[in-house]
């Protein structure tokens, strides 16, 4: 059994994990979480991953993913003594972040595993395994007790995941047209619904409810989407390649290993404008002459990218 690992939270974050909180006022602790300072916010989102509830899990998990990297790098300079088991599971999932990186290799409580894993990504190596990635949640206390954490689940194992579709579903989703009546039902039906009732058909629905729910406002519902275990490759590559699609979505496709390896999706996501930087970049180390070719040439990309490309092609005929 993992150890237990004891927390000190603030009045602020045990307000969203009492027992006996239904699911709709626990999802409010992900809005609330917004406009809390940088320690409160990564500890509740990290507390809610432990949920109980498969949706409140997953869409902690989706938010987590998409946090920026300024609120992780303060929580993690201004609480040295933070656990190590919750350094570990922003390792894991914020790796690709050189600031979150730096900051997570200064601080004395990173434990060997992570700091050795994340030593190993920064110089090409394979240590992803070696992070732990276990938390479970035990009961939130009163205002100011301790909240006992059993381990630490960063979400990785598919959370809200729902039983794979087998191909005669899959071949009745893409037989739906979107204009036909059930997706107007769909579309009707959302503008009723709340942000919990949002978040759990992103987490869960079919493409229609997909397609409608990722072009949402709130970003907890858009973000959601993008965890939902059925979505395909070709509905990653499609929001890729679309100019419209907030940052959080672009950095949950970039830091899907699985999603990357395809080259039409790492393609789109160079040419996307919303791509972070420095994923962008490394994408395009990856693509092909003629690839490179073309974006030296474009004005239709970033000038950090076939500037980037240029110099590529010139070092190429050195």
């Amino acid at each position: 059994m993992a150890e237990k690992v004891k927390l000190k939270i603030s009045p602020a974050i045990s307000a969203f994990l009492r027992p006996g909180l239904g699911i709709d006022e626990r999802l409010k602790g992900l809005e609330a979480a917004t406009g809390m300072a940088p320690e409160d916010r990564v500890l509740l989102i990290c507390c809610l991953m432990q949920d109980g509830d498969s949706v409140v899990k997953g869409a902690a998990a989706a938010v987590f993913e998409a946090l920026p990297e300024e609120p992780l790098v303060e929580f993690i300079r201004s609480c040295p003594e933070t656990h190590p088991a919750i350094l570990d599971v922003i390792a894991r999932r914020h790796h690709a972040s050189r600031g979150v990186v730096g900051a997570l290799l200064d601080s004395t409580s990173l434990s060997p595993q992570a700091r050795a894993f994340l030593q190993g990504f920064s110089t090409g190596g394979e240590g992803a395994g070696d992070v732990s990635d276990e938390y479970s949640p035990g009961e939130s206390g009163e205002e100011g007790d301790d909240t006992g954490l059993e381990g630490l689940d960063d979400g990785s194992d598919g959370e809200g995941e729902e039983p794979a579709e087998d191909a005669g579903e899959a071949d009745e989703e893409d037989a739906i047209d979107d204009q036909g009546e059930e997706f107007l039902s769909k579309y009707k039906l959302s503008q009723t619904m709340g942000i919990a009732d949002k978040i759990k058909m992103a987490l869960t629905g079919d493409k229609e409810w997909r397609s409608l729910l990722v072009k949402d406002a709130n970003r907890l519902v858009s973000s959601s989407v993008i965890k939902n275990p059925r979505i395909t490759e070709a509905e990653i590559l499609s929001l890729a390649k679309s100019g419209a699609q907030n940052d959080e979505i672009m950095r949950l496709i970039c830091v899907n290993k699985e999603w990357v390896k395809n080259h039409k999706i790492r393609k789109a996501l160079v040419e996307n404008p919303r791509t972070p930087v420095p994923n962008a970049l490394r994408y395009l180390s990856t693509l092909g002459e003629k690839d490179v070719a073309a974006y030296a040439k474009s004005k239709n990309i970033s000038s950090v990218i076939s500037t980037q490309a240029r110099r590529m092609l010139l070092n190429k005929k050195r």
